[in-house]
C-alpha cells in the first residue's frame, strides 16, 4: 500500500473481513479507473501480472513524476513492431526516444511494483481521450 500512496494516488477502500479476506483500492489522481489488490481475491501469485496497461497523455510527464516519487521506471521508448513494448531492454524492435509523428500511440514507459507486477505507461492515441493521468 506505501508504493500507490507515496504515488498520490488516492486510497478508495480498504476493507478486511474476518476470514482474512481483504480488499484494497487506489485510483491514480485524475483517473476513472481504480486498481485492486489485496488478500485472497486471487489464487495467482504476488508478483505475477505483466503488461498492466496506464494509458495517459503525457508520457514524459508522467514518466518523470513516477521517477520523482523514487520509482525504477524506464526511459520512454518506441515500439517500433508489435509486442516490443514486451521485450527485455535492448531488444530489436525498441528504440529510444520519442516516437514519429502519427505513431505516438506507441511510445512506453516500463516500471514494477514492490511485489513485481509489471506496468507498461502508455501514451494514448491522438484521436483518443485521457483514460488516466499520473500520478
Amino acid at each position: 500500500m506505501e508504493f500507490y500512496d507515496k504515488l498520490g494516488w488516492r486510497l478508495d477502500a480498504d476493507f478486511p473481513f474476518d476470514n482474512g479476506f481483504r480488499v484494497v483500492q487506489f485510483m491514480p489522481l485524475g483517473s476513472g479507473c481504480s486498481v485492486q489488490f489485496g488478500t485472497k481475491i486471487t489464487s495467482t501469485a504476488p508478483g505475477s501480472a505483466h503488461g498492466l496497461y496506464l494509458i495517459l497523455s503525457d508520457i514524459e510527464a508522467a514518466r518523470n513524476e513516477l521517477f520523482a516519487c523514487g520509482v525504477d521506471v524506464s526511459d520512454v521508448f518506441h515500439s517500433a513492431m508489435p509486442n516490443a513494448q514486451f521485450q527485455p531492454d535492448g531488444a530489436s524492435g525498441r528504440v529510444s526516444g520519442l516516437a514519429p509523428n502519427r505513431a505516438s500511440y506507441r511510445s512506453f514507459a516500463t516500471f514494477s511494483d514492490p511485489d513485481g507486477n509489471g506496468c507498461l505507461l502508455r501514451r494514448s492515441q491522438p484521436d483518443c481521450q485521457d483514460a488516466s493521468t499520473l500520478p
